[in-house]
C-alpha cells in the first residue's frame, strides 16, 4: 500500500487502481467508553478514557513510520468551563451553557484559502438565522509525528456559533447546526473553494465535541494541549483506536464520529446507502420542515463503512427518534425465526424492517448523544465488548477486559455484551436502563402489530392473475427469429427450463462472442 500516490497537500486517499478500491475499505480497532452515571462532570472521566485509549495501543496501528498512527480520537460533552476560559482570551463573547454550538474544523494550512472558507461559514450561519461568535485556532504540538502524518495535517480550529432565541429547544437547535454543517460541506465543495484540500467538520454541536487525528493512542494528549486542561470537564469520554486493515488511514477516518465509534466492519453497506438514496426523494420530516432538502445526500460517498453508519444514525436520531430506538433500527436482534421473542417486540422490528434494512456485518458500536452513552453488539456477536461498574457510579467499557485499574474491591458488576443486546447509561436519568427495559419501552410506544395487520400487503393476498391466452403458434417462428433466437437457444437452454425446470448446464466452455461485439442479432438479455 506504501506505493500508491498520496498526494501530501489535500485530504485525499489514492483513487481506484490495479486491486485496490476504496468502496472495500473496513477497519478493526479498539473502542470503549468512561462514564459518570450521574452525570457528574470532571477532569478525571477524561483523564481515565484517555488512559483506556492508550491501554488500546495494540488495537491501533501505525504505517512503516512507527510514529505514524491510523488514528486515535475521543469524543465528550461540550466543555463549558473550558471554553469560557478560552474564548476569554481569543476575544468570543460566549453565552450560557446550553445557548450555543461548538466544533472543531480541519482546515488546509494556507492562510488565504482559509480565510476564504471561513467567510464562507460564517455566511451560511448567518443565513440559517444563528450568530456566528468566532474562530478560535486550537493549540497543537505535531512534535511527536511521523513525516507521513505531518504531510497531511490540516490546521486545526473551532468555531463558535450562538443560538438563535427562537429556538427554544436544545434538540432543535441540534438541527440546525447539522443542517449548517451538511449545507457548508456541500457548497464549499460545489463551488471549489477548498481547492481540493482539508473542509472537514469532525463535530459540530451543542451537546459534544470531538478531537481525533491521524495519531497513536499516545499521541493525541500531546497533539491537543487542551485534553490536559484541568477545566477540560464531562461526565462521559468515548475514545476508538483504529486500526485500518485493508484500508489507507487519514486525518478525517479517524474515530469517533459525531455519535459513534465502531470497532468491526459493515458488510452490507452498499445495499444500504444506495437504498438511503433511493428515498431521498420522498423524504419528509415534520422536525427538519423545509430543511430536510438541504442536508441531501443523508451518506458521505467518501466516508468509510463506518462514517456512513453514522451519517445515517444522525438523521435518524436528529428526525424524532430515541437513540436507542434509531440504533435497533440499524442493527435489529435476530427477529423472524425466534420463537421466544414477545410479539410485541417482534412487531417493532417487522414494522421497521419495512422502513430500513439492517447493517448487518461484525460489529460493536459504542454510541451517545451526549447526554446518553452505550453501546451494542451485531446479531452474531463476533466483537467483543467488556463492561465494569464501580460503587462510586463510574462505568467502562471496552473492546476487551482490564483496559482500565480499578481495585477490585470497588467492582459491584462486571460482564459483557450479548450479541444482538443493547448495554446504555443514561446520566440524565442516573441509571443503567437494561437491555429488555430498553426494548419492551420502544416496543410498546406504539401499535406496530395493529399497523402491520392493517397496511402489510403479504403476496399470497394478492389477487390471482388473469389467465393468459396460448400464444399464436402460427407465428411463433417468426416471432423467435424476429428476436434472434436460434435453434441451440431452443434446443439446449428453452427444452432444459421447460422440461426440467433447471437452467442448462454445460462443461467445455462458451466460445460465443459477447453480444456487444457480436455481428448477429442477439437477445436483448444477452447485452446484460
Amino acid at each position: 500500500m506504501s506505493s500508491l500516490p498520496v498526494n501530501a497537500h489535500a485530504n485525499t486517499r489514492p483513487a481506484k487502481q490495479g486491486l485496490y478500491d476504496p468502496w472495500f475499505e473496513h477497519d478493526a480497532c479498539g473502542v470503549g467508553f468512561v462514564a459518570d452515571i450521574k452525570g457528574r462532570a470532571t477532569h478525571q472521566i477524561l483523564e481515565q478514557a484517555i488512559q483506556v485509549l492508550e491501554n488500546l495501543d495494540h488495537r491501533g496501528a501505525a504505517g512503516s513510520e512507527p510514529n505514524t498512527g491510523d488514528g486515535a480520537g475521543v469524543l465528550l460533552q461540550l466543555p463549558h468551563g473550558f471554553f469560557a476560559e478560552v474564548c476569554k482570551k481569543a476575544r468570543i463573547s460566549l453565552p450560557a451553557a446550553g445557548l450555543y454550538g461548538a466544533g472543531l474544523v480541519f482546515l488546509p494550512q494556507n492562510a488565504t484559502q482559509r480565510r476564504r472558507l471561513e467567510t464562507r461559514f460564517a455566511q451560511i450561519v448567518q443565513s440559517e438565522g444563528q450568530t456566528f461568535l468566532g474562530w478560535r485556532t486550537v493549540p497543537t504540538d505535531n512534535a511527536s509525528l511521523g513525516e507521513t502524518a505531518k504531510a497531511s495535517e490540516p490546521f486545526m480550529r473551532q468555531v463558535f456559533i450562538g443560538r438563535d432565541p427562537a429556538l427554544t429547544d436544545e434538540l432543535a437547535f441540534e438541527r440546525k447546526l447539522y443542517v449548517i454543517r451538511k449545507r457548508a460541506s456541500a457548497e464549499i465543495r460545489a463551488a471549489g473553494l477548498d481547492g481540493g484540500q482539508f473542509w472537514y467538520q469532525p463535530s459540530l454541536s451543542c451537546r459534544t465535541l470531538v478531537y481525533k487525528g491521524m495519531l497513536l493512542t499516545t499521541q493525541l494528549a500531546t497533539y491537543f494541549p487542551d485534553l490536559k486542561n484541568p477545566a477540560m470537564t464531562t461526565a462521559l469520554a468515548l475514545v476508538h483506536s483504529r486500526f485500518s486493515t485493508n484500508t489507507f488511514p487519514s486525518w478525517d477516518r479517524a474515530h469517533p464520529y459525531r455519535y459513534i465509534a465502531h470497532n468491526g466492519e459493515i458488510n452490507t453497506h452498499r445495499g444500504n446507502i444506495n437504498w438511503m438514496h433511493a428515498r431521498e426523494a420522498l423524504f419528509v420530516s415534520d422536525a427538519f420542515g423545509d430543511d430536510i432538502k438541504k442536508i441531501l445526500p443523508v451518506i458521505n460517498p467518501n466516508g468509510s463503512d463506518s462514517a456512513m453508519f453514522d451519517n445515517t444514525l444522525e438523521l435518524l436520531y436528529l428526525a424524532g427518534r430515541s437513540l436507542p430506538h434509531a440504533v435497533m433500527m440499524m442493527i435489529p436482534e435476530p427477529w423472524s425465526n425466534h420463537t421466544t421473542m414477545d410479539d410485541t417486540r417482534k412487531a417493532f422490528y417487522q414494522y421497521h424492517a419495512c422502513l430500513m434494512e439492517p447493517w448487518d456485518g461484525p460489529a460493536d458500536i459504542v454510541f451517545t448523544d451526549g447526554k446518553a452513552v452505550g453501546a451494542v453488539l451485531d446479531r452474531n456477536g463476533l466483537r467483543p465488548s467488556r463492561y465494569y461498574v464501580t460503587k462510586h457510579g463510574l462505568v467502562v467499557l471496552a473492546s476487551e477486559a482490564g483496559v482500565l485499574d480499578l481495585p477490585p474491591e470497588d467492582i459491584v458488576q462486571k460482564g459483557r455484551l450479548q450479541p444482538g443486546r443493547m448495554f446504555l447509561v443514561d446520566t440524565a436519568q442516573g441509571r443503567i436502563i437494561e437491555d429488555e427495559e430498553i426494548k419492551r419501552g420502544l416496543a410498546a410506544e406504539r401499535p406496530y402489530r395493529q399497523w402491520l395487520d392493517q397496511h402489510l400487503v403479504h403476496l399470497d393476498d394478492l389477487p390471482v392473475a388473469p389467465v393468459q391466452h396460448a400464444p399464436d403458434r402460427d407465428t411463433l417462428q417468426q416471432r423467435q427469429l424476429a428476436f434472434g433466437y436460434t435453434h441451440e437457444d431452443e434446443r439446449v437452454i428453452l427444452t432444459a427450463l421447460a422440461r426440467d425446470g433447471v437452467e442448462a448446464v454445460g462443461s467445455m466452455g462458451n466460445d460465443t462472442p459477447l453480444a456487444v461485439l457480436s455481428n448477429k442479432p442477439r437477445l436483448l438479455y444477452d447485452y446484460f
